[in-house]
């Protein structure tokens, strides 16, 4: 048991970076910009994984050490627990009077009355009846088993949800996922669907749990001073056989009152805003596209990002890649300019404005290599094959000229919410550990281990006058405040007021 409590202590302590740091599973830039301010000492840290605590190695070591020893030590106490069940309450001692709780009186009763009447004042105690070789007769009692048994579910309630939460590890997933507020749809039918997924050391992403979520509209909800009051996202979804029959079903998405269907839990655990950009082409043609930009302080939800396009009508691949364009730069629901510096002082879209650089040239998508869709890829700007052509500051619907003719127009603003879907099959069986190491936690702080002796000697002498002299003695196995109160009810109702 000591080692198992220092095992949990070390636990705790363990957790402690997880709590502190940003973790990589969660927040991956958060953890990357963490690490580039920290210098050296970020990258030790990260080295020592104490950027992905739950999944390090020094901590799942402690966790199979706790588990190991949680076996260890319930094994002979569960043992010890059913022999003391079936064992008898011990013999009365020799001298009651010894005891931290005593008390003898004389009374007119025979001994097996006075017995009987011990034996109904203790009725929901466990009970011995025995006779001494000096004609006494004795009653031992003793109540309190339920502390052991409370102890003994707190400890297997624990190694229960230890297992339960590494199952979880095995076969869980979670992912998340930016959706457009305007209809747009995402379907759990692939990790490709995804912009982030973390699985289970057994699952390999080509057996999800089926289901589909509309976002048809989000809303947020602000106090004057910018603090946020409510977010609801009025969804629809799918699940089930609603997949074969089209059926959708309405759902008002909260902050913390997930969606639940098909086995999964989805979340809605953040939201922002994207640009619309208009472009007009020399040639005439025009294309729109609406790209999520990522909230770079979310007090104002100042946002950073970049929209790309492609020229319409050029088939030359070489050509192509001279002339595609990416806006990138500040966006801010509600703007106000410093000069030509833009701030955002307020997070709802009541004035939108953006401030942005155009770049033209090669945005390197046809590299074959994955860019961030909130950024355009540096070494293309630093290697002078993505050069800036254009800055300017607009507000909705203003529009600005580039100098081959193309004309841009910022649009105005839509938002997005970014979905987590967590996926967990042991979830309940964590919930129901869980709500047992409270129950037996509480019985075994609550409940107190005791017992109670009486001894009935017929009275000796000339005024014996069939008189019994009636010893109880009484016993906590815990130094625990309340026992004295009731050993002395249970004196009082079995020897009365009149002492010897």
């Amino acid at each position: 048991m000591r080692i198992a409590l220092v095992l949990l202590f070390l636990l705790a302590l363990a957790t402690l970076p997880g709590a502190l740091l940003p973790q990589r599973n969660l927040d991956a830039t958060k953890t990357a910009n963490y690490i580039a301010a920290h210098g050296w000492w970020g990258e030790l840290l990260d080295r020592l994984q104490f950027f992905g605590v739950y999944s390090s190695v020094w901590f799942s070591a402690i966790y199979l050490l706790l588990f190991i020893s949680l076996v260890g030590c319930l094994t002979p106490r569960t043992w010890d627990f059913v022999k003391a069940l079936r064992a008898k309450p011990v013999l009365v001692p020799r001298n009651l009077a010894r005891l931290p709780h005593h008390a003898t009186k004389t009374v007119d009763d025979d001994p097996d009355e006075v017995i009987a009447a011990a034996r109904q004042r203790l009725r929901r105690w466990r009970i011995v009846e025995r006779e001494e070789e000096d004609g006494a007769r004795t009653l031992s009692a003793e109540r309190g088993y339920l502390r052991e048994a409370g102890n003994l579910v707190f400890h297997f309630a624990m190694l229960g949800l230890i297992v339960s939460l590494a199952i979880g590890k095995l076969f869980s997933y979670e992912g998340d996922v930016i959706v457009m507020a305007d209809g747009s749809q995402f379907c759990n039918s692939g990790v490709l669907n995804y912009d982030s997924f973390r699985p289970g050391i057994e699952i390999d992403g080509t057996d999800l749990d089926p289901f589909c979520v509309k976002i048809n509209d989000f809303s947020a909800g602000y106090l004057p001073s910018g603090a946020a009051e409510s977010f609801h996202a009025d969804i629809e979804y799918q699940s089930g056989a609603d997949l074969d029959n089209g059926t959708w079903r309405p759902y008002t998405l909260r902050v913390n009152d997930p969606l639940r269907t098909a086995g999964d839990r989805i979340y809605l655990s953040g939201h922002g805003y994207a640009p619309v950009f208009t472009v007009k082409f020399p040639n005439g043609e025009t294309r729109t596209h609406t790209t999520q930009w990522e909230p770079v302080n979310i007090q104002n939800f100042l946002s950073q990002g970049a929209t790309k396009f492609d020229p319409p009508g050029v088939t030359d691949p070489a050509q192509r890649r001279t002339k595609q364009l990416a806006i990138t730069g500040l966006l801010a629901p509600t703007a106000a300019f410093d000069g030509t510096l833009l701030q955002s002082v307020f997070p709802d879209a009541l004035s939108p404005a953006v401030a942005i650089d155009v770049l033209r040239g090669d945005l390197g998508i046809d590299s074959g290599r994955g860019q961030s869709i909130f950024s355009v890829d540096q070494s293309m700007v630093d290697s002078g094959a993505l050069k800036r052509v254009a800055r300017q500051n607009l507000r909705a619907g203003e529009s600005m000229k580039l100098d081959d003719g193309t004309e841009i127009t910022f649009e105005g603003l839509r938002p997005w919410v970014n979905l987590q879907v967590s996926h967990d099959p042991t979830q309940l069986w964590v919930l129901a550990f869980a709500l047992l190491i409270v129950l037996g936690l509480g019985t075994s702080l609550t409940v107190k281990r005791r017992r109670v002796w009486v001894r009935a000697t017929p009275a000796t002498g000339d005024d014996a006058g069939g008189r019994t002299v009636v010893a109880v003695g009484g016993l906590a196995r815990t130094d625990q405040a309340g026992y004295g109160e009731e050993f002395a009810r249970i004196e009082r109702a079995l020897l009365g007021d009149k002492e010897t």
